[in-house]
């Protein structure tokens, strides 16, 4: 996911075509806006089609496909190419002959070779932690992303066992396709003149160990993140869960239901609750819109942006599951801009060859995988706050 940064000094009128949904009267509720603290909203998202992988975009490499979403975006905003100042890019599984691929997007799609790019992973949640860096980018003038890395590296590998239940008609297929957002201060929006489509409030990152709590991301990390917000679960008008597999929701559904789960595994006193599925996943999710590794994040931010405008719905929460490594903070590329907007652009095309098989166990889940592919089970939360119409 590419994020860019625009120049505090310049301003101007670029709104080329919008898409707007007919707009339902947002809900009344307190608003997370704190004084002194600077709002940092999403004004647009888009994608590519997110099709079967090793279909039409066999042939193209994944900044083809970066470069795709990249000018979609600016063609729908408008944006001027030299109104950005910073690119930050998400992707997973980085082929060997592009080495960073958030330059090699930006360059194709036209902009300055004095921009800089850098590019982030973090399995299924790269094109969320994109997002975020370029949010901390715009309202903090760094990247470092708040985690620990004491805590990620206490997390054991996956192990085998057998009887999976998990195959391709149960699992989010396989797909190529890309999605970029455009995020900047409120105040810098409305000096361009864009109506944003949401804020995007608080996040967290959690870990958790493969070995019991396989692919409960979104258990873990719903409720820090809405204690973050000081939001409760019926706070929330519009959920959109990432679906790894069928599996993977219905687990994190009943630990989340559980008083036994949430008491022996996360130290907390009683269940997180579980989501009205009047609000859950209510277009679809990445188990019939497909899941390329790396955009997945975006989407599912854009969708619920275009959610709460279309359902009148003030806040909006976002989780999401992933494996795989971890990030190194980038600080370096950061400490000393003044950042203003930011672009994020996520991409991935499917080149992954390893099988993961899950087996629900009680409220657990057991992992199978072949060769020797090791596995650091990962979750994040983002609440989105309504944009009032």
């Amino acid at each position: 996911m590419a994020s860019m940064l625009i120049n505090s000094m310049r301003s101007c009128s670029c709104i080329k075509n919008p898409l707007y949904f007919p707009s339902v009267q947002t809900k009344s509720k307190k608003t997370l806006s704190r004084p002194g603290v600077k709002n940092i909203v999403l004004v647009e998202g888009v994608r590519t089609p997110f099709l079967m992988s090793g279909t039409t975009y066999t042939d193209l490499m994944p900044h083809d496909l970066a470069r795709a979403a990249l000018q979609g975006l600016l063609n729908r905003t408008g944006i001027p190419k030299d109104a950005v100042d910073y690119i930050v890019y998400g992707t997973v599984i980085q082929e060997v002959k592009t080495s960073n691929v958030a330059r090699e997007a930006a360059l194709g799609a036209g902009f300055s070779d004095k921009v800089p790019a850098h590019t982030v992973t973090m399995a299924c949640i790269s094109s969320n932690q994109a997002m975020t860096t370029g949010r901390d980018i715009v309202s903090k003038d760094n990247g470092i992303r708040p985690s620990s890395m004491e805590q990620m590296a206490k997390l054991k590998p996956a192990f085998i066992k057998p009887h999976g239940t998990v195959t391709a008609a149960n699992s989010s297929f396989l797909t190529d396709g890309a999605s970029a957002v455009l995020i900047m201060s409120e105040e810098k929006a409305l000096a361009m003149g864009y109506k944003p489509k949401a804020y995007l409030r608080d996040f967290v990152y959690v870990s958790q160990d493969p070995k019991d709590q396989l692919l409960l991301g979104p258990t873990y990390a719903t409720p820090k993140v809405l204690e973050r917000a000081g939001l409760s679960l019926s706070d929330i008008d519009v959920f959109e869960f990432h679906e790894a597999f069928a599996g993977q929701i219905m687990a994190n559904l009943k630990a989340m239901d559980s008083d036994w789960f949430t008491q022996t595994y996360m130290g907390r006193k009683s269940k997180v609750g579980t989501p009205p599925m009047e609000k859950f996943n209510l277009w679809g999710g990445s188990l019939s819109l497909g899941h390329p590794f790396g955009a997945t994040g975006c989407r599912l931010v854009t969708t619920v942006a275009h959610r709460l405008q279309k359902e009148g719905g003030q806040y909006g929460l976002v989780a999401a599951c992933a494996a795989g490594g971890q990030v190194k903070n980038i600080d370096t590329l950061m400490k000393e801009h003044n950042h203003k907007l930011t672009l994020t652009l996520h991409i991935q095309i499917s080149l992954v060859f390893f099988h993961l098989v899950l087996a629900p166990q009680i409220l657990n889940l057991c992992c199978f995988h072949e060769g020797s592919y090791s596995c650091l089970f990962q979750g994040h939360g983002m609440v989105i706050e309504a944009y009032p119409q």
